[in-house]
Protein backbone atom coordinates (compact mmCIF):
# COMPACT_ATOMS: atom_id res chain seq x y z
CA UNK A 1 0.00 0.00 0.00
CA UNK A 2 1.35 3.40 -0.95
CA UNK A 3 2.10 5.40 2.20
CA UNK A 4 -0.54 8.40 2.58
CA UNK A 5 0.42 11.79 1.26
CA UNK A 6 1.21 15.13 3.16
CA UNK A 7 2.93 18.27 2.41
CA UNK A 8 5.79 18.66 3.88
CA UNK A 9 6.60 21.60 6.66
CA UNK A 10 3.09 20.85 7.76
CA UNK A 11 2.36 19.58 11.20
CA UNK A 12 0.00 16.71 11.39
CA UNK A 13 -1.29 17.81 14.97
CA UNK A 14 -1.61 21.80 16.06
CA UNK A 15 -1.78 23.50 19.50
CA UNK A 16 -4.86 25.46 19.97
CA UNK A 17 -5.60 29.11 21.66
CA UNK A 18 -7.33 27.78 24.76
CA UNK A 19 -9.53 31.42 23.92
CA UNK A 20 -13.02 31.92 22.85
CA UNK A 21 -13.93 33.24 19.97
CA UNK A 22 -13.91 37.13 21.00
CA UNK A 23 -10.44 36.56 22.71
CA UNK A 24 -9.21 35.13 18.93
CA UNK A 25 -10.40 38.77 17.75
CA UNK A 26 -9.27 40.73 19.94
CA UNK A 27 -5.64 39.69 19.54
CA UNK A 28 -5.68 39.92 15.44
CA UNK A 29 -7.33 42.89 15.80
CA UNK A 30 -4.70 44.47 18.13
CA UNK A 31 -2.01 42.65 15.98
CA UNK A 32 -3.08 44.26 12.65
CA UNK A 33 -4.74 47.57 13.92
CA UNK A 34 -3.31 49.81 11.31
CA UNK A 35 -4.34 47.49 8.38
CA UNK A 36 -7.30 47.48 6.26
CA UNK A 37 -9.63 44.77 7.08
CA UNK A 38 -12.85 45.73 5.33
CA UNK A 39 -13.29 47.22 2.21
CA UNK A 40 -17.25 47.57 1.67
CA UNK A 41 -17.61 50.59 -1.45
CA UNK A 42 -15.73 53.52 -0.42
CA UNK A 43 -15.52 52.50 2.81
CA UNK A 44 -12.51 50.90 5.03
CA UNK A 45 -12.70 49.64 7.92
CA UNK A 46 -9.20 49.08 10.03
CA UNK A 47 -8.81 46.40 12.34
CA UNK A 48 -8.47 48.26 15.02
CA UNK A 49 -11.98 50.17 14.15
CA UNK A 50 -12.95 47.38 13.56
CA UNK A 51 -12.55 46.04 17.41
CA UNK A 52 -13.78 49.85 18.82
CA UNK A 53 -16.96 49.56 16.82
CA UNK A 54 -17.59 45.90 17.52
CA UNK A 55 -16.21 46.42 21.59
CA UNK A 56 -18.95 49.25 21.51
CA UNK A 57 -21.92 46.95 20.39
CA UNK A 58 -20.75 44.49 23.06
CA UNK A 59 -20.81 47.06 26.08
CA UNK A 60 -24.72 48.13 24.64
CA UNK A 61 -25.40 44.01 24.56
CA UNK A 62 -23.97 43.23 27.70
CA UNK A 63 -26.08 46.37 29.09
CA UNK A 64 -28.82 44.97 27.83
CA UNK A 65 -28.23 41.97 29.39
CA UNK A 66 -26.78 39.86 26.84
CA UNK A 67 -23.83 37.73 27.57
CA UNK A 68 -23.04 33.33 27.66
CA UNK A 69 -25.88 31.76 27.47
CA UNK A 70 -27.81 34.16 25.17
CA UNK A 71 -28.45 33.90 21.59
CA UNK A 72 -28.86 37.06 18.49
CA UNK A 73 -30.04 36.34 15.76
CA UNK A 74 -27.72 38.00 12.78
CA UNK A 75 -30.67 38.80 10.13
CA UNK A 76 -27.89 40.59 7.59
CA UNK A 77 -26.87 40.91 4.09
CA UNK A 78 -23.29 41.14 3.57
CA UNK A 79 -21.22 44.51 4.64
CA UNK A 80 -19.05 46.04 6.42
CA UNK A 81 -21.72 45.93 9.66
CA UNK A 82 -22.39 42.08 9.49
CA UNK A 83 -18.43 41.53 10.00
CA UNK A 84 -18.99 44.58 13.09
CA UNK A 85 -21.95 42.88 15.07
CA UNK A 86 -20.22 39.61 14.62
CA UNK A 87 -16.95 41.09 16.46
CA UNK A 88 -19.80 42.47 18.58
CA UNK A 89 -21.99 39.43 19.44
CA UNK A 90 -18.27 37.38 20.13
CA UNK A 91 -16.71 39.73 22.24
CA UNK A 92 -19.94 40.01 24.75
CA UNK A 93 -19.64 36.11 24.98
CA UNK A 94 -22.82 35.85 23.37
CA UNK A 95 -24.45 32.76 20.99
CA UNK A 96 -24.54 34.41 17.59
CA UNK A 97 -27.29 32.61 15.25
CA UNK A 98 -26.83 32.91 11.39
CA UNK A 99 -29.91 34.02 9.21
CA UNK A 100 -30.78 34.12 5.86
CA UNK A 101 -32.29 38.04 5.71
CA UNK A 102 -34.66 36.76 2.88
CA UNK A 103 -36.07 34.39 5.01
CA UNK A 104 -39.93 34.24 4.78
CA UNK A 105 -41.91 35.40 8.36
CA UNK A 106 -42.54 31.51 8.88
CA UNK A 107 -39.00 30.19 9.38
CA UNK A 108 -37.68 33.13 10.55
CA UNK A 109 -39.61 32.69 13.61
CA UNK A 110 -39.19 29.53 13.70
CA UNK A 111 -35.54 30.18 14.13
CA UNK A 112 -35.99 32.61 16.48
CA UNK A 113 -37.91 30.71 18.72
CA UNK A 114 -35.60 27.32 18.62
CA UNK A 115 -32.88 29.70 19.23
CA UNK A 116 -33.92 31.40 21.92
CA UNK A 117 -33.39 34.37 20.41
CA UNK A 118 -33.67 37.57 22.37
CA UNK A 119 -31.96 40.01 20.02
CA UNK A 120 -32.07 40.81 16.56
CA UNK A 121 -29.67 42.75 14.36
CA UNK A 122 -31.29 43.69 11.09
CA UNK A 123 -31.11 45.99 8.02
CA UNK A 124 -33.56 48.39 7.12
CA UNK A 125 -34.81 46.64 4.19
CA UNK A 126 -35.30 43.17 6.42
CA UNK A 127 -36.47 44.72 9.12
CA UNK A 128 -40.01 44.70 8.76
CA UNK A 129 -39.79 40.71 8.31
CA UNK A 130 -38.03 40.89 11.42
CA UNK A 131 -40.93 42.83 13.53
CA UNK A 132 -43.41 40.19 12.16
CA UNK A 133 -41.77 37.23 12.88
CA UNK A 134 -40.69 38.31 16.43
CA UNK A 135 -44.78 38.11 17.52
CA UNK A 136 -45.28 34.90 19.60
CA UNK A 137 -41.16 34.57 20.21
CA UNK A 138 -38.71 36.24 23.19
CA UNK A 139 -37.31 38.97 21.17
CA UNK A 140 -36.91 42.34 23.41
CA UNK A 141 -35.00 44.30 20.59
CA UNK A 142 -33.80 44.73 17.53
CA UNK A 143 -31.07 47.02 16.52
CA UNK A 144 -30.73 47.89 12.42
CA UNK A 145 -27.96 49.14 11.26
CA UNK A 146 -27.57 51.28 8.25
CA UNK A 147 -27.52 50.37 4.50
CA UNK A 148 -23.57 50.72 3.32
CA UNK A 149 -22.70 50.05 -0.83
CA UNK A 150 -22.72 46.60 -0.47
CA UNK A 151 -26.32 46.33 1.01
CA UNK A 152 -27.90 49.72 0.07
CA UNK A 153 -30.62 50.59 1.88
CA UNK A 154 -34.02 51.93 0.07
CA UNK A 155 -36.58 51.33 2.83
CA UNK A 156 -37.13 53.59 6.09
CA UNK A 157 -36.59 52.42 9.76
CA UNK A 158 -40.25 51.83 10.97
CA UNK A 159 -41.19 53.57 14.14
CA UNK A 160 -41.52 50.44 16.97
CA UNK A 161 -41.19 50.29 20.77
CA UNK A 162 -38.67 47.40 19.67
CA UNK A 163 -36.85 48.62 17.19
CA UNK A 164 -33.44 51.10 17.72
CA UNK A 165 -30.41 52.04 15.88
CA UNK A 166 -26.87 50.67 15.78
CA UNK A 167 -25.78 54.42 16.40
CA UNK A 168 -28.49 55.18 19.35
CA UNK A 169 -27.35 51.30 20.65
CA UNK A 170 -24.05 51.98 21.25
CA UNK A 171 -24.05 55.55 21.92
CA UNK A 172 -21.58 56.41 24.87
CA UNK A 173 -20.52 52.74 25.04
CA UNK A 174 -16.93 52.02 25.56
CA UNK A 175 -14.41 51.02 22.54
CA UNK A 176 -11.79 48.76 24.18
CA UNK A 177 -13.09 45.18 24.64
CA UNK A 178 -14.86 44.00 27.51
CA UNK A 179 -13.38 41.28 29.75
CA UNK A 180 -13.27 37.89 28.10
CA UNK A 181 -16.94 36.29 28.87
CA UNK A 182 -17.20 33.10 27.05
CA UNK A 183 -14.78 29.96 27.19
CA UNK A 184 -14.20 27.73 24.89
CA UNK A 185 -16.87 25.32 25.98
CA UNK A 186 -19.74 27.97 25.14
CA UNK A 187 -21.69 28.08 22.01
CA UNK A 188 -20.30 30.49 19.39
CA UNK A 189 -22.10 29.91 16.48
CA UNK A 190 -25.74 28.60 16.48
CA UNK A 191 -26.19 27.87 12.48
CA UNK A 192 -29.07 26.19 11.31
CA UNK A 193 -28.71 23.47 8.42
CA UNK A 194 -31.01 20.61 7.03
CA UNK A 195 -28.02 18.97 7.49
CA UNK A 196 -27.63 15.57 7.23
CA UNK A 197 -31.42 14.40 8.05
CA UNK A 198 -33.06 17.12 6.00
CA UNK A 199 -34.44 18.69 9.43
CA UNK A 200 -33.96 22.10 9.74
CA UNK A 201 -31.73 22.34 12.89
CA UNK A 202 -29.42 24.57 15.32
CA UNK A 203 -25.90 23.29 15.25
CA UNK A 204 -24.45 24.02 18.22
CA UNK A 205 -20.78 24.86 17.56
CA UNK A 206 -18.38 25.93 20.34
CA UNK A 207 -15.83 28.47 20.90
CA UNK A 208 -13.46 25.64 21.03
CA UNK A 209 -14.74 24.34 17.41
CA UNK A 210 -14.62 27.50 15.60
CA UNK A 211 -10.82 28.40 16.91
CA UNK A 212 -9.80 25.15 15.88
CA UNK A 213 -10.99 25.34 12.42
CA UNK A 214 -9.44 28.69 11.71
CA UNK A 215 -6.34 27.73 13.05
CA UNK A 216 -6.53 24.31 10.87
CA UNK A 217 -7.12 26.76 7.39
CA UNK A 218 -4.76 28.93 8.54
CA UNK A 219 -2.30 26.31 8.54
CA UNK A 220 -3.08 24.23 5.47
CA UNK A 221 -4.17 27.40 3.49
CA UNK A 222 -1.52 29.87 4.49
CA UNK A 223 1.29 27.80 5.92
CA UNK A 224 1.23 29.18 9.61
CA UNK A 225 0.39 28.46 13.32
CA UNK A 226 -1.76 30.35 15.30
CA UNK A 227 -0.69 31.20 19.26
CA UNK A 228 -2.38 33.45 21.42
CA UNK A 229 -0.09 34.50 24.40
CA UNK A 230 -0.58 37.46 26.86
CA UNK A 231 -3.79 38.29 24.57
CA UNK A 232 -0.91 39.12 21.51
CA UNK A 233 -1.68 36.90 18.27
CA UNK A 234 1.40 34.69 17.30
CA UNK A 235 1.97 33.62 13.90
CA UNK A 236 4.49 31.48 12.72
CA UNK A 237 5.78 30.76 9.48
CA UNK A 238 5.96 26.66 8.99
CA UNK A 239 9.01 26.76 6.27
CA UNK A 240 6.88 26.78 3.18
CA UNK A 241 7.91 29.65 0.21
CA UNK A 242 5.32 28.45 -2.12
CA UNK A 243 2.32 29.60 -0.32
CA UNK A 244 -0.83 31.34 -1.79
CA UNK A 245 -1.62 33.47 1.29
CA UNK A 246 1.00 36.10 2.99
CA UNK A 247 0.79 37.64 6.69
CA UNK A 248 -1.13 41.25 5.94
CA UNK A 249 -1.11 41.09 2.09
CA UNK A 250 -3.91 38.82 1.15
CA UNK A 251 -7.04 40.15 -0.83
CA UNK A 252 -10.02 38.50 -0.58
CA UNK A 253 -13.21 39.40 -2.72
CA UNK A 254 -16.17 38.01 -0.24
CA UNK A 255 -19.39 37.22 -2.46
CA UNK A 256 -20.60 34.09 -0.80
CA UNK A 257 -23.21 34.84 2.00
CA UNK A 258 -21.47 35.22 5.42
CA UNK A 259 -24.37 33.57 7.28
CA UNK A 260 -23.36 30.29 5.38
CA UNK A 261 -20.80 28.64 7.29
CA UNK A 262 -18.30 28.17 4.57
CA UNK A 263 -18.72 32.09 3.50
CA UNK A 264 -18.20 32.76 7.82
CA UNK A 265 -15.66 30.28 8.34
CA UNK A 266 -13.38 32.00 5.72
CA UNK A 267 -13.71 35.29 6.71
CA UNK A 268 -12.51 34.61 9.95
CA UNK A 269 -9.57 32.42 8.60
CA UNK A 270 -8.59 35.55 6.50
CA UNK A 271 -8.85 38.02 9.03
CA UNK A 272 -6.58 36.11 11.10
CA UNK A 273 -3.80 36.34 8.82
CA UNK A 274 -4.29 39.94 8.44
CA UNK A 275 -5.97 39.97 5.37
CA UNK A 276 -7.63 42.91 3.66
CA UNK A 277 -12.01 41.15 2.92
CA UNK A 278 -13.36 43.12 -0.35
CA UNK A 279 -17.29 43.11 0.43
CA UNK A 280 -18.86 42.68 -3.18
CA UNK A 281 -22.73 42.80 -2.22
CA UNK A 282 -24.70 41.32 -4.48
CA UNK A 283 -23.12 38.62 -6.97
CA UNK A 284 -22.26 39.39 -10.64
CA UNK A 285 -19.29 38.27 -12.37
CA UNK A 286 -18.19 41.34 -14.08
CA UNK A 287 -18.29 43.04 -11.05
CA UNK A 288 -16.25 40.18 -9.35
CA UNK A 289 -13.64 40.11 -12.13
CA UNK A 290 -13.73 43.63 -11.96
CA UNK A 291 -12.65 43.61 -8.35
CA UNK A 292 -9.74 40.91 -8.47
CA UNK A 293 -8.06 43.12 -11.44
CA UNK A 294 -8.80 46.54 -9.65
CA UNK A 295 -7.84 45.03 -6.01
CA UNK A 296 -4.78 42.70 -6.89
CA UNK A 297 -7.16 40.28 -4.89
CA UNK A 298 -4.71 36.81 -3.66
CA UNK A 299 -7.77 34.63 -2.85
CA UNK A 300 -11.36 33.65 -3.45
CA UNK A 301 -13.47 31.66 -2.23
CA UNK A 302 -17.22 30.03 -3.31
CA UNK A 303 -19.25 27.54 -4.60
CA UNK A 304 -19.78 25.92 -8.29
CA UNK A 305 -22.48 28.29 -9.15
CA UNK A 306 -20.31 30.90 -8.37
CA UNK A 307 -17.69 29.43 -10.99
CA UNK A 308 -20.02 28.16 -13.80
CA UNK A 309 -20.80 32.12 -14.41
CA UNK A 310 -17.71 33.53 -14.16
CA UNK A 311 -16.71 31.27 -17.04
CA UNK A 312 -19.84 32.42 -18.94
CA UNK A 313 -18.54 36.03 -18.56
CA UNK A 314 -16.88 37.53 -21.66
CA UNK A 315 -14.97 39.40 -19.44
CA UNK A 316 -13.17 36.73 -17.92
CA UNK A 317 -10.99 36.28 -20.78
CA UNK A 318 -10.25 40.45 -20.77
CA UNK A 319 -9.27 40.99 -17.18
CA UNK A 320 -5.46 40.80 -15.78
CA UNK A 321 -6.62 38.14 -13.51
CA UNK A 322 -2.78 37.26 -12.27
CA UNK A 323 -2.62 38.51 -8.93
CA UNK A 324 -4.92 35.50 -8.04
CA UNK A 325 -3.23 32.67 -6.10
CA UNK A 326 -5.68 30.59 -4.72
CA UNK A 327 -9.67 29.48 -5.72
CA UNK A 328 -10.94 27.80 -2.76
CA UNK A 329 -14.65 25.90 -3.90
CA UNK A 330 -16.82 24.30 -1.74
CA UNK A 331 -20.22 24.36 -0.46
CA UNK A 332 -21.09 21.73 -3.52
CA UNK A 333 -19.26 19.22 -5.57
CA UNK A 334 -17.53 21.23 -8.88
CA UNK A 335 -17.26 19.27 -12.11
CA UNK A 336 -14.28 18.38 -13.69
CA UNK A 337 -15.19 20.44 -16.63
CA UNK A 338 -15.92 23.62 -14.61
CA UNK A 339 -12.71 22.86 -13.24
CA UNK A 340 -10.75 22.79 -16.29
CA UNK A 341 -12.46 26.07 -17.16
CA UNK A 342 -10.89 27.48 -14.21
CA UNK A 343 -7.42 26.75 -14.90
CA UNK A 344 -7.89 28.55 -18.08
CA UNK A 345 -8.83 31.87 -17.12
CA UNK A 346 -6.82 31.50 -13.67
CA UNK A 347 -3.47 30.68 -14.92
CA UNK A 348 -1.38 31.76 -11.93
CA UNK A 349 -3.79 30.43 -9.09
CA UNK A 350 -4.20 27.09 -7.42
CA UNK A 351 -7.52 25.40 -8.05
CA UNK A 352 -8.66 23.80 -4.54
CA UNK A 353 -11.03 21.81 -3.96
CA UNK A 354 -12.82 21.25 0.02
CA UNK A 355 -15.23 19.58 1.82
CA UNK A 356 -17.42 20.36 5.27
CA UNK A 357 -20.33 20.44 6.50
CA UNK A 358 -22.09 22.97 9.42
CA UNK A 359 -21.21 20.25 11.88
CA UNK A 360 -17.98 20.46 11.62
CA UNK A 361 -18.07 23.42 12.00
CA UNK A 362 -16.89 24.36 8.26
CA UNK A 363 -13.57 22.96 6.82
CA UNK A 364 -12.96 18.96 7.34
CA UNK A 365 -10.56 18.02 4.01
CA UNK A 366 -8.71 20.18 1.02
CA UNK A 367 -5.99 20.21 -1.07
CA UNK A 368 -3.06 22.67 0.80
CA UNK A 369 -2.65 26.03 -0.61
CA UNK A 370 0.95 25.89 -1.88
CA UNK A 371 2.25 25.66 -5.12
CA UNK A 372 4.19 22.66 -4.97
CA UNK A 373 1.91 20.52 -2.89
CA UNK A 374 -0.22 17.47 -4.95
CA UNK A 375 -3.69 17.46 -6.26
CA UNK A 376 -5.62 14.88 -7.68
CA UNK A 377 -8.11 16.23 -10.08
CA UNK A 378 -11.97 14.84 -8.64
CA UNK A 379 -10.64 15.09 -5.19
CA UNK A 380 -11.66 17.11 -2.63
CA UNK A 381 -8.27 16.46 -0.82
CA UNK A 382 -6.98 15.32 2.63
CA UNK A 383 -8.36 15.83 5.33
CA UNK A 384 -6.88 19.02 7.47
CA UNK A 385 -4.22 17.89 10.56
CA UNK A 386 -5.89 16.86 14.03
CA UNK A 387 -8.50 15.32 11.76
CA UNK A 388 -9.75 11.68 11.11
CA UNK A 389 -11.13 10.57 8.73
CA UNK A 390 -13.23 7.06 7.69
CA UNK A 391 -14.96 5.26 5.07
CA UNK A 392 -17.80 2.95 6.43
CA UNK A 393 -20.16 0.14 5.43
CA UNK A 394 -23.96 0.07 6.48
CA UNK A 395 -23.20 -2.19 9.35
CA UNK A 396 -20.44 0.90 11.01
CA UNK A 397 -17.14 -1.37 9.91
CA UNK A 398 -14.70 0.20 8.33
CA UNK A 399 -13.72 -0.06 4.29
CA UNK A 400 -10.53 -0.47 2.88
CA UNK A 401 -9.20 2.01 0.63
CA UNK A 402 -10.70 2.60 -2.53
CA UNK A 403 -14.17 1.25 -1.37
CA UNK A 404 -17.52 3.15 -1.44
CA UNK A 405 -19.13 4.49 2.20
CA UNK A 406 -20.67 7.00 4.38
CA UNK A 407 -17.98 9.15 5.51
CA UNK A 408 -16.75 9.68 9.14
CA UNK A 409 -15.01 12.16 10.92
CA UNK A 410 -13.00 12.99 13.86
CA UNK A 411 -11.55 16.08 15.37
CA UNK A 412 -11.84 19.30 17.13
CA UNK A 413 -13.62 20.89 14.45
CA UNK A 414 -16.68 18.33 15.03
CA UNK A 415 -19.80 20.22 17.08
CA UNK A 416 -21.33 19.55 20.09
CA UNK A 417 -24.90 18.28 18.25
CA UNK A 418 -28.60 19.50 17.46
CA UNK A 419 -29.82 22.16 19.73
CA UNK A 420 -33.34 20.57 21.21
CA UNK A 421 -32.50 17.33 19.26
CA UNK A 422 -30.81 14.81 21.22
CA UNK A 423 -32.53 11.91 19.25
CA UNK A 424 -30.70 13.11 16.19
CA UNK A 425 -27.49 14.29 17.71
CA UNK A 426 -27.19 10.37 19.11
CA UNK A 427 -27.72 9.04 15.51
CA UNK A 428 -25.56 11.29 13.97
CA UNK A 429 -22.57 11.54 17.11
CA UNK A 430 -21.33 9.01 17.64
CA UNK A 431 -18.64 7.66 19.90
CA UNK A 432 -16.96 11.67 19.06
CA UNK A 433 -17.18 10.63 15.71
CA UNK A 434 -20.05 12.72 12.67
CA UNK A 435 -21.61 10.57 10.27
CA UNK A 436 -21.64 13.32 7.56
CA UNK A 437 -23.74 11.73 5.69
CA UNK A 438 -22.03 11.88 2.46
CA UNK A 439 -20.74 8.76 0.41
CA UNK A 440 -17.51 8.77 -0.98
CA UNK A 441 -13.56 6.78 -0.67
CA UNK A 442 -9.94 7.37 0.20
CA UNK A 443 -7.52 5.92 -2.39
CA UNK A 444 -4.56 4.96 -1.05
CA UNK A 445 -2.48 7.94 -0.60
CA UNK A 446 -5.44 9.38 1.34
CA UNK A 447 -7.14 11.47 -1.22
CA UNK A 448 -10.58 11.88 -0.73
CA UNK A 449 -12.90 11.43 -3.23
CA UNK A 450 -16.89 12.69 -3.24
CA UNK A 451 -19.23 10.05 -4.77
CA UNK A 452 -22.41 11.80 -3.74
CA UNK A 453 -25.17 13.09 -0.68
CA UNK A 454 -26.78 9.40 1.17
CA UNK A 455 -29.34 10.85 0.23
CA UNK A 456 -28.92 11.62 -3.12
CA UNK A 457 -27.71 8.20 -3.66
CA UNK A 458 -30.16 6.08 -5.65
CA UNK A 459 -30.84 2.20 -5.55
CA UNK A 460 -32.04 0.87 -9.37
CA UNK A 461 -32.59 -2.96 -8.71
CA UNK A 462 -30.29 -3.46 -6.14
CA UNK A 463 -27.59 -1.60 -7.83
CA UNK A 464 -26.25 1.86 -6.03
CA UNK A 465 -26.37 4.91 -8.90
CA UNK A 466 -24.46 7.85 -7.77
CA UNK A 467 -26.03 10.72 -9.68
CA UNK A 468 -22.83 12.88 -9.62
CA UNK A 469 -21.35 10.34 -11.76
CA UNK A 470 -24.02 10.58 -13.81
CA UNK A 471 -23.65 14.52 -13.79
CA UNK A 472 -19.87 14.34 -14.45
CA UNK A 473 -21.23 12.49 -17.92
CA UNK A 474 -23.82 14.81 -19.03
CA UNK A 475 -21.81 18.56 -18.98
CA UNK A 476 -19.46 16.99 -21.19
CA UNK A 477 -21.70 16.61 -23.83
CA UNK A 478 -21.39 20.24 -25.96
CA UNK A 479 -24.73 21.53 -25.63
CA UNK A 480 -24.92 21.10 -21.82
CA UNK A 481 -24.18 23.74 -19.76
CA UNK A 482 -25.45 22.50 -16.26
CA UNK A 483 -27.63 19.26 -14.64
CA UNK A 484 -28.84 17.62 -11.89
CA UNK A 485 -30.13 13.89 -11.78
CA UNK A 486 -32.59 12.82 -8.93
CA UNK A 487 -34.30 9.83 -8.60
CA UNK A 488 -38.07 9.43 -9.50
CA UNK A 489 -39.64 6.46 -6.94
CA UNK A 490 -40.79 3.06 -9.25
CA UNK A 491 -42.33 0.07 -7.44
CA UNK A 492 -40.32 -2.19 -9.60
CA UNK A 493 -36.86 -1.22 -9.80
CA UNK A 494 -36.82 1.09 -6.66
CA UNK A 495 -35.46 4.39 -8.57
CA UNK A 496 -35.01 5.93 -11.72
CA UNK A 497 -32.40 7.73 -12.74
CA UNK A 498 -33.70 10.97 -14.23
CA UNK A 499 -32.24 14.33 -15.47
CA UNK A 500 -32.72 17.75 -15.22
CA UNK A 501 -30.74 19.71 -17.79
CA UNK A 502 -29.92 23.68 -18.78
CA UNK A 503 -28.73 23.92 -22.53
CA UNK A 504 -26.01 26.27 -23.04
CA UNK A 505 -27.57 29.37 -24.98
CA UNK A 506 -28.64 28.38 -28.59
CA UNK A 507 -28.22 24.90 -28.07
CA UNK A 508 -30.05 22.06 -28.63
CA UNK A 509 -29.95 18.42 -27.44
CA UNK A 510 -32.94 16.36 -27.51
CA UNK A 511 -34.11 13.70 -24.58
CA UNK A 512 -33.43 11.07 -26.65
CA UNK A 513 -29.59 12.25 -27.21
CA UNK A 514 -28.73 12.89 -24.05
CA UNK A 515 -29.64 9.63 -22.55
CA UNK A 516 -27.78 7.94 -25.48
CA UNK A 517 -24.78 10.25 -24.67
CA UNK A 518 -24.76 8.54 -21.23
CA UNK A 519 -25.66 5.28 -22.29
CA UNK A 520 -22.75 4.44 -23.86
CA UNK A 521 -20.59 5.24 -21.34
CA UNK A 522 -21.98 3.61 -18.17
CA UNK A 523 -23.46 -0.13 -17.21
CA UNK A 524 -26.84 -0.47 -17.99
CA UNK A 525 -28.69 0.09 -14.24
CA UNK A 526 -26.95 3.36 -14.33
CA UNK A 527 -28.53 4.90 -17.62
CA UNK A 528 -30.55 8.03 -17.53
CA UNK A 529 -33.97 7.08 -17.64
CA UNK A 530 -36.10 10.89 -18.07
CA UNK A 531 -34.38 14.27 -19.24
CA UNK A 532 -36.33 17.32 -18.95
CA UNK A 533 -34.78 20.60 -20.26
CA UNK A 534 -35.47 23.57 -17.80
CA UNK A 535 -34.26 26.89 -17.91
CA UNK A 536 -32.18 27.08 -14.61
CA UNK A 537 -31.51 24.48 -11.57
CA UNK A 538 -32.70 25.85 -8.32
CA UNK A 539 -29.91 26.78 -5.98
CA UNK A 540 -30.00 27.82 -2.31
CA UNK A 541 -27.47 31.50 -1.56
CA UNK A 542 -24.14 29.23 -0.84
CA UNK A 543 -24.85 27.41 -4.43
CA UNK A 544 -26.42 23.87 -3.82
CA UNK A 545 -28.82 22.60 -6.24
CA UNK A 546 -32.01 22.08 -4.34
CA UNK A 547 -32.85 18.60 -5.60
CA UNK A 548 -35.11 18.18 -2.80
CA UNK A 549 -37.42 20.98 -4.97
CA UNK A 550 -36.14 18.68 -8.48
CA UNK A 551 -37.61 15.62 -6.33
CA UNK A 552 -41.26 17.60 -5.92
CA UNK A 553 -41.40 18.24 -9.71
CA UNK A 554 -41.93 14.96 -10.52
CA UNK A 555 -45.27 14.37 -8.55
Amino acid sequence: MTAPYWPEGIPHHLDYPEVGVGELLTAVCRRFADHVAIEDGEERLTFGRLLEEGSALAHALQADGIGPGDTVLMHLPNSRWFVVAYVGVQLAGATLSPANPLHPVDGLRHQLQDAGAEVVVSHPDHVAHALAAREGTGVRRIVVVPGTSAAPASTEIPAADAVVTVADYCAGRPTDPPAPKATPGDVAHLAFTGGTTGVSKGVRVLNRNVVANVCQAVAWRGGMTVAVTAGDLVLTTLGRDDIGLHEGRGVSIMAGPMYHAQALINTLFMLATGARIVIMGRFSPERMLELIESRRATYINGSPTMWHALLTCPAARERDLSSLQVVSSGAAPIDLETMRGLRSIFPSAMLNEGWGLTEGTCLVTAAPAFHGARRKLGSVGQPVPDTELEVRGPDGGVLPAGAHGELWVRGPQVTDGYAGHDELTAEQYVDGWLRTGDIGYVDDEGFVFISDRLKDMLIYKGYNVYPRELEEILVRHPAVDATAVVGRPDPAVGQLPVAFVVLHAGAEASAEELMSFVAEQVLPYKKIREVHHVPALPTNPAGKILKTELRSRLG
